[in-house]
Parts: C-alpha cells; structure tokens; sequence
C-alpha cells in the first residue's frame, strides 16, 4: 500500500505545476509570439520578446528553488526536480538566448514570430525531458522537441533541398518515435508502471532473484535505437548529412546540439543512471549486452564519423559527420556508468567516476563549439547565399578577422587541443573510461574504447585543422561580400569565448556537472519498496 493518502497525492500533482513553471513561461512566450506573428508584427518585436520570455524563464527559476523528493513522493509524481534536471535546465536556457541570437540571421522578417515561437517550445521540451519521471512525460517531452522543429526546418528556407530536409526528417523521426514508445510499452507490460524509478526499482529487485524477463532486453534496445535517432549514432545516423545541407544555418545548430541533449538525459534516465549513489542496475545481464552493445555503436560512430568527414568539401555535411564522431565520444560517458556499480562494490569507500559528470560537462562543451561555428557561419552568410563550402572560408581571416578568430577557437576545442573546452572534456570522458574496472565481464573492453577515441581524435584534426589553414593561409577567393546578422557574430564570439574561459578554468563547470549527478537523491529500490 503506498504511503501516500489521497490528500497526499493530490498536493504532489498540484505542486508538480510549481516545477515546471519557468517551461510554462517559455511556452505561454511562444504562444503570445505565434499570436504576434498572426498580426504581421516585425522581426525586432519578436526578438525583444522572445529574449524577455527567457529571462522571465530564467527569473522564474531562480524564485522558485526545487529539492529533490522523497522516495514515497518521487514514486507517485510526474515530474522529478532532481539536481541533473536543474542542471539541464539553465544548459536550456542559455542555449535558447543563443539560439535566438543566431535566429536573427537566420529567417526571414515575415516568419520571425513563427521561428522563435517554435525555438522557445523546443527549449521547454528540451528542460521537459530532464525533468520527466514517467514514461508518458519522457515521451511528450520529446515529441516537444521533434514537432517544432518540422517547421523550423521548412520556415527559414522554401528550397527545394529545404523541402527535402524537411520530409526526411519528419518520416524518419516519427518512425523513431514509433519504435521507442514500442520500447516503452515493454517497459510498461514487464513492470506494470509508468513511473521510470519504479521500472528501474521493479527490474533492479528481478535481477537479484533471477528472474528478469528477456524481453527486458529488447525494451531496452527498442529504446536504444529510437534514441539513438535522436543521438545520431550509427547506425541510426544517415538522415543526418543529407537533413544538415538541406536545413538553414541556425536550424543546423539547433538538431546538432538539442536532440543530442534529450537523446542523452533520456537514456541515462531510463537506465536509472541519474539515481545516485548508483548500486546496481535494472538488469544484470545489461551489465554484458547492454554496455557491450553501446560498445560498438560508440566504436562505429567515432570510426564512421571521423573517417566520412575526411571527405566532406560541403561545411554542413562536415559538420552532420562531426556530430555523428561526438556522439560516439558522449557515449563513453553512458558506459562508463554502466560500470559504476561494478567500481562501488570493489572499493565501497572510494571516490568513483560515475561517468555521467563527464557526460554533462562534455555535452556543454560540445554545444559551445559547434553552436558556436554554426553562428559565425550564419553571420557570414550574405543575401540569400550561405556559406557553403570549405573554399567559402578562404582568406576569412584577412576579410573578417574577428569572425575568422572566433571559428579558429571553436574548431581548435573540436579537435581537442589544450586550452579549450574540448580538451577537457576529451580528457575526463578518455579518463573515466580508463579508470573503469577491469574483473567485469566488459573487461578491457573500456581501454580499447579509450585508444580508438585518441586515434579518432587525431584523425578528425586532419580535417578540422584543413578548415583553419583555408582560414588563414589561402588568399580570398571573391571580394568580401557585406554579411548580415551581427547578433550571430555575438552569439558565436560568445562561444569561443566561453570555450576558452571553460578550457583555462574547467573546475566550475565540472564541479556543478559533478553536483548535478553525485547528489543524494532516493535509491531506485527504495522507490520500488514505496510503490
């Protein structure tokens, strides 16, 4: 019998409303921009208000401080204010003003309203999905993301590539989604609950005895692979060059750096790694096939990603397969808490890297640098000609030096050199994965992941380092053309510059990435024992 009598349970659904005020905001904000847009009102307005709407998000936030539930509560509610989720939170926020920023550049006046409206929702689906703790909400808060962004992908551009895009991301993303709620609806026959701390507490408490269903298993890899559409993992990966070259500038930030965001809070909420201290996992055997088949999408995607974007002359297919590498790098982090419980029962009473502060902190740093070359390219963009291509870049550092400058910092993090946020968090990600145990039946297995990531990381310098010699050795191939959007010049000077200041001084960040995942919350077998 739960604990928690009917007034109980009423106080926590009404005071569940108080957890997500500041996504409310942001939403209520979109709604007043769609009904701005609807009397033909100018880019400018929507702009002033789409930045008031997320510092009203902002301001919310801070008025209204969260702590975590109890585990009779966190059994019951919808949403989980846990410390991870704030942390998602203010990455959501911040990264909507950027986005706005770069949004100046990139629609036209007369589909301002609907473009930012559309931003502003995805941001609150984005802060939804850390914040989810049921299945129907972890749902709804992706599909948050992924049907705005439909239109994001139509509006700034009515090409015929635009269109192409568009329709490709749409079918194969409702196809994703279709597979992952067949892995939620496994999820749900096997355990009987919605409530994700109550899944991973019921599959956790049949581990112990032995007598975990199969089909577990195949929840979990349904899941896996309609995530994985979201994380742009081989081999869920090949919409992405052909959506990327199609899509605007802006809207190319958006899907390298939001869905991958989601993709990853939402798999480390299913398999119960944001539950801290972390003891055991849902299921045994996943401590074999589970990370084992993480394992090889890492390995493929770094390989894969790497190697593909050697090829690459277009900027946005560079970009897609630079994105598809990173992907595999972040998941280390995923595995590497796969290992915790492992490392805990080894040495009880020693500090033990649970990989997912790695995750964040590297999930942070990732956002700046491609974010952050993505706006400098949309500012470069004049009329209606983007910069395209590798030789668009030659000479940039004679024509525009500031622009030039700031994109040499972001492809210098994205290779990982010292100094730069990319650098620290390819270290801890690489680290952490060396540190992993080795009397688990992965083995070695982490090490070798550590050795392809080092030689994959010199393989994408070759190509990274192709882009700054363009910048500054290579004489301008065309008169400077009059570029556009300052506000996408700030916004990726912005990024280079917080790279650097991350890359100098990295403890702040990963000191609150390590807060956000170290800090008590309730075990997912007391939850189970609540429910």
């Amino acid at each position: 019998m739960n604990p928690l009598d009917n007034a109980d349970y009423v106080t926590l659904l009404t005071g569940s409303v108080r957890l997500v005020l500041p996504e409310a905001a942001l939403v209520g904000t979109a709604c007043a921009l769609f009904l701005l847009a609807a009397f033909g009102v100018g880019r400018s307005l929507t702009f002033v208000v789409t930045l008031l709407g997320i510092g009203g998000a902002a301001a919310v936030a801070l008025l209204f401080p969260e702590q975590p539930l109890a585990a009779e509560q966190l059994s019951l509610a919808v949403i989980d204010p846990s410390p991870a989720a704030a942390f998602v939170r203010w990455l959501a926020l911040v990264s909507a003003a950027v986005f706005a920023f770069i949004g100046w550049a990139d629609t036209r006046k007369e589909t301002a309203g609907e473009y930012f409206a559309c931003l502003l929702v995805v941001i609150a689906g984005l802060s939804l999905v850390a914040r989810a703790n049921d299945l129907v909400s972890l749902f709804l808060a992706l599909e948050l993301i992924s049907v705005p962004t439909y239109v994001l992908l139509y509006l700034p551009s009515r090409s015929a590539a635009g269109q192409e895009a568009t329709m490709k991301y749409f079918m194969l993303s409702v196809l994703s989604s279709g597979v992952l709620l067949f892995g939620f609806s496994y999820l749900y026959g096997l355990t009987g609950s919605l409530n994700l701390p109550v899944i991973t507490g019921t599959l956790t408490a049949a581990a112990k005895t032995g007598t975990v269903s199969p089909m577990a298993l195949v929840a979990m890899v349904l899941v896996i692979a309609g995530l994985g559409f979201r994380l742009a993992a081989v081999p869920f990966h090949f919409y992405a060059p052909d959506v990327y070259e199609g899509a605007s500038t802006g809207v190319v930030g958006q899907l390298a750096f939001i869905p991958k965001v989601a993709g990853f809070v939402a798999l480390a909420r299913l398999l119960g790694l944001f539950h801290t201290p972390i003891t055991e996992l849902p299921f045994d055997t996943a401590r074999t096939l589970i990370p084992l088949t993480l394992w090889v999408i890492a390995a493929v995607s770094m390989c894969l990603g790497n190697l593909m974007a050697l090829l690459q002359d277009n900027l946005k297919r560079l970009f897609a397969y630079s994105g598809i590498a990173h992907g595999g790098y972040m998941l280390i982090g995923i595995l590497v808490a796969c290992s915790v419980p492992d490392a805990r029962a080894a040495a009880p009473d020693q500090v033990v890297n649970t990989g997912m502060d790695s995750l964040l902190f590297y999930l942070v740093a990732y956002g700046l640098m491609t974010v952050g070359a993505l706006a400098i390219l949309s500012h470069l963009a004049f009329g209606d000609k983007p910069v395209e291509t590798v030789d668009d870049l030659a000479g940039l550092g004679r024509t525009h030096p500031i622009a030039a400058a700031a994109l040499a910092v972001c492809f210098f993090s994205l290779i990982g050199l010292p100094l730069t946020a990319g650098f620290y968090g390819k270290f801890k990600l690489f680290f952490d994965a060396f540190a992993a145990p080795t009397d688990t039946p992965m083995k070695n297995l982490y090490r070798v992941l550590v050795v392809l990531g080092a030689v994959n990381a010199a393989v994408a310098a070759v190509y990274y380092l192709r882009v700054i010699g363009v910048l500054y050795l290579r004489s301008p191939l065309k008169p400077a053309e009059p570029t556009r959007g300052y506000p996408a010049l700030v916004a990726g000077v912005a990024c280079a510059v917080a790279t650097l200041a991350i890359g100098v001084f990295p403890q702040p960040l990963m000191d609150a990435a390590r807060k956000a995942t170290t800090a008590p919350t309730a075990p997912v077998q007391a939850v189970a024992d609540a429910q």
